[in-house]
């Protein structure tokens, strides 16, 4: 009954997603309020539909009833609760109901607290916004039936991927989604402004929230990723350039880009151009994400589906959707002028550069993704491009933007003094300067890349820093007052702050994990012992364990630094006996700022030894912590009353001064 339950509200949210496309712009081009509202509340009904039918695959796993395909094929009546939870999402048809779930969420949400939009735009967004649902609802009906019964029930599961049986599988795919979903968002205001011949300041301020929203889940979900990949597949390593990683990072550069264009447009109505590309294209990328995952183009460890004809329907969608909004942007670019003029030294100026040069980054990711696959389509060569080339071109583009992040704060709107900007920076300069030499003196060996590195880190961090100092202007008013105004900051000025000091902490991790890493791989026996980094590891024993769903060689490690031990991992080999598969369990040993990451491979053929794995990363934890605080960032400026609502706070800090929020 459940399963019947969850496809009759799943087909009863495309039958509303239709009348709420057809109501949502009909009405708002003849600004029909009827149907407008009519719309509003289609979108409303449609949220709730998709999430009683999500409820019901959720349950259909909980109760492990293997009568329906898809539990039957993705889980095990011994699997763990938490797994067979997140194995709901962790397959194609699951994650593609997920996909329109928080395609219905976001839409729902636009309907019930965007009570300030106009009423016309309001409704062409839901329409739009809709048509994206419909099509996805469409393609899950047709193809990817989640609740699609077997004639014949097995008596147990063949059970989720081991490798998604870890708790990152609860998390990371529904941040990413709701990073990816989140841009339909920003994809539907663009088309409905350009529809309504409306692209001004207070649409940019409509558009930030959602773009922001979006940017801070998908900075979370890759983040989550990125670590889940660390400690999970066993090879020290935090991100592979693999096709489905890089369809993440393209609509995270392009939202980055999308949120720094915004604020031109919404300050001083210029870039409009910009941030209306950038809308379309944030969502276009998010869709070739979906395509590149389910198309069976590619083979990768994150793929869910493999079938060529699921492709050719998403195929269709991306064509269209992308096609269609790039068709319209072009009918009305003309229109889109710009009201304001600025000089070549502005804020302005900046922070078009920073555009250029995001959007130049994921032109780079892009090509260097879909070059092997075009390849191969029209000439059947196989080849890959690697490491080497997107390392040296995106680092190459990358380079000039993180010099000038710092200075985007310092200048003002319309026509700035660089000097003056220099003069308040010199401070962050000389501090990331010290720190160059000073990695360059003491590495006896190692990459002089490393030293700019760790350089372009310290400005980006004393950079953020210098800009709170500024706005407080510490130093030249009584501590007081400079805390007052300190106080009186709105969170946009710490989100900008803490999300560009969060690049540079990541920046540092990298360089670190990179340039100064150790590695020790060997066969070892009981009583043997190895030395990594600075510490010593000895081998005491392995033996077998027993888990809720598997068996498993554990190896336990002794670590010892300066004579002392300072810690014992037990890195393990698991096998599951349902998918007859092994997996990696690593063990991590962190001081927050190094990791000693142990593995443990295969027992070598004809002895008794086993491989053993180890790797001594100095600075990892500093890829997630700056992570974290970028997303921080991102937290602090949603939560900024005037991004929110487009008003000033109602009360700001005794002897505070109006500061400006970017």
């Amino acid at each position: 009954m459940i399963p019947e339950i969850g496809q009759f509200t799943m087909l009863l949210a495309l039958a509303l997603s239709v009348y709420q496309a057809a109501a949502g712009l009909f009405g708002g081009w003849r600004a029909a309020p009827r149907l407008m509202e009519s719309a509003v509340l289609a979108a409303i009904a449609g949220m709730g539909a998709l999430v009683i039918s999500f409820g019901a695959l959720v349950a259909v796993y909980v109760q492990s009833d293997f009568s329906v395909a898809v539990v039957a094929a993705n889980s095990h009546s011994a699997k763990p609760m938490l797994y067979k939870i997140a194995g709901a999402w962790g397959n194609h048809e699951g994650s593609m109901l997920l996909w329109s779930l928080m395609l219905a969420l976001f839409g729902g949400l636009v309907a019930l607290f965007g009570r300030n939009l106009p009423a016309t735009l309001k409704a062409r967004v839901l329409g739009v916004q809709a048509l994206v649902a419909v099509a996805f609802l469409l393609f899950i009906a047709f193809t990817s039936n989640p609740f699609a019964r077997l004639e014949a029930v097995p008596l147990d599961g063949r059970g989720l991927n081991p490798l998604l049986q870890d708790p990152g599988l609860a998390f990371h795919p529904p941040l990413l989604y709701v990073g990816y979903v989140g841009f339909s968002v920003t994809f539907a205001f663009a088309v409905a402004g350009l529809l309504e011949g409306r692209i001004d300041a207070a649409w940019a301020r409509w558009v930030r929230p959602w773009a922001l929203a979006a940017w801070l889940a998908l900075t979370l979900g890759i983040a989550l990723g990125s670590w889940w990949a660390y400690y999970e597949l066993g090879w020290g390593g935090f991100w592979f350039w693999d096709p489905v990683e890089n369809a993440s990072l393209l609509p995270w550069l392009a939202g980055a880009a999308l949120l720094h264009s915004a604020i031109v447009c919404e300050r001083r109505e210029a870039m409009k151009a910009w941030t209306v590309f950038l809308a379309l294209l944030a969502f276009a990328f998010s869709l070739l994400g979906t395509f590149l995952v389910r198309s069976g183009v590619l083979t990768s460890v994150h793929a869910f589906a493999t079938d060529p004809e699921r492709g050719v329907f998403i195929l269709a969608i991306l064509l269209a959707t992308v096609g269609g909004s790039f068709a319209l942007f072009a009918w009305r670019a003309p229109d889109l002028k710009a009201n304001a003029v600025f000089s070549p030294v502005s804020r302005e100026t900046a922070l078009a550069l920073n555009n250029l040069l995001l959007t130049s980054a994921a032109l780079a990711v892009l090509v260097g993704t879909l070059y092997p696959l075009v390849v191969d389509a029209l000439a059947g060569e196989a080849i890959s491009v690697g490491a080497p080339y997107f390392n040296a071109v995106v680092g190459a583009l990358f380079l000039p933007l993180l010099i000038i992040v710092p200075f985007g704060p310092r200048l003002a709107w319309k026509r700035a003094d660089i000097a003056r900007a220099a003069t308040q920076l010199w401070v962050a300069g000389g501090l990331a300067l010290a720190a160059g030499i000073a990695v360059l003196a003491l590495q006896q060996r190692g990459p002089w890349l490393a030293a700019l590195g760790v350089a372009l880190g310290v400005w980006l961090i004393c950079g953020a820093l210098s800009d709170i100092a500024e706005r407080m202007r510490l130093f030249r008013v009584p501590l007081k007052t400079a805390l007052a105004r300190l106080a009186g900051l709105p969170g946009a000025a710490w989100g900008s702050a803490l999300a560009h000091a969060g690049v540079g902490v990541t920046v540092l991790g990298i360089v670190g994990a990179t340039a100064w890493a150790a590695e020790s791989i060997k066969g070892m026996r009981a009583g043997d012992t190895t030395e990594v980094g600075p510490y010593h590891v000895t081998l005491v024993e392995i033996g077998e364990v027993a888990g809720a769903n598997y068996t498993a060689d554990r190896a336990v490690l002794k670590v010892e630094r300066g004579g002392a031990t300072v810690v014992t991992l037990t890195p393990e080999r698991r096998f599951f006996p349902v998918n007859r598969s092994t997996t990696t369990e690593t063990s991590i040993h962190t001081t927050g700022y190094s990791d000693l990451y142990a593995a443990l491979g295969d027992r070598m053929e004809g002895d008794t030894a086993w491989t053993v794995r180890l790797h001594y990363k100095p600075l990892a934890p500093f890829i997630w912590f700056g992570a974290l605080l970028m997303a921080a960032g991102g937290l602090l400026s949603l939560g900024d009353r005037r991004l929110r609502i487009g008003a000033p706070s109602r009360r700001a800090a005794p002897g505070a001064a109006p500061m400006p929020a970017e």
